[in-house]
């Protein structure tokens, strides 16, 4: 019976850790997830991370940098049009997080750059990562690789569902 118990125990554990291993991070008032990026094509040495960060705090947030071990630097990006060409642009003291509000980093906006790859982004593998708020302070994340034509919201999962 007691093997029973701990064995049922032992799963629940196993389960609940899943549910951060899927990607739902939280630092102070900040929840972070949805975090993706694309697998490397080959030849590949930068990429892009997308996810989305909630502020359940009464007060707003920004967030101020990403680390990670995968990439020679890391840096926040956006995208700026100018006379009808797109173009990234470093973005300078971080990414405002409203008070009671949502920020979504997705391709074509706000994204994290991971400059200089120290290796491909295998599709189904993850990505370590350290993401640093004003307030909330530091959290470590793991961003899913996707395959590499992976368009967002063209799954049939919850997408961009507040939860």
């Amino acid at each position: 019976m007691k093997f029973r118990t701990c064995a049922a125990i032992a799963a629940f554990g196993l389960c609940a850790a899943g549910s951060v291993w899927a990607g739902d991070y939280k630092v102070g008032q900040i929840e972070v997830d949805d975090l993706w990026v694309r697998a490397s094509a080959p030849g590949q040495t930068n990429g892009a991370g997308y996810l989305d960060i909630d502020n359940d705090a009464k007060t707003p947030d920004r967030l101020l940098s990403v680390t990670s071990s995968a990439a020679e630097r890391v840096e926040l990006h956006t995208v700026q049009t100018e006379n009808g060409v797109a173009r990234m642009r470093q973005v300078d003291g971080g990414i405002a997080v409203p008070a009671d509000g949502e920020v979504k980093l997705r391709p074509g906006g706000y994204h994290v750059m991971f400059i200089k790859l120290k290796a491909p982004f295998a599709e189904g593998g993850t990505v370590p990562a350290t993401l640093k708020f004003e307030r909330a302070g530091e959290v470590a994340v793991q961003f899913k690789v996707k395959p590499a034509g992976h368009m967002p919201g063209m799954d049939h999962g919850h997408g961009g569902m507040k939860h």
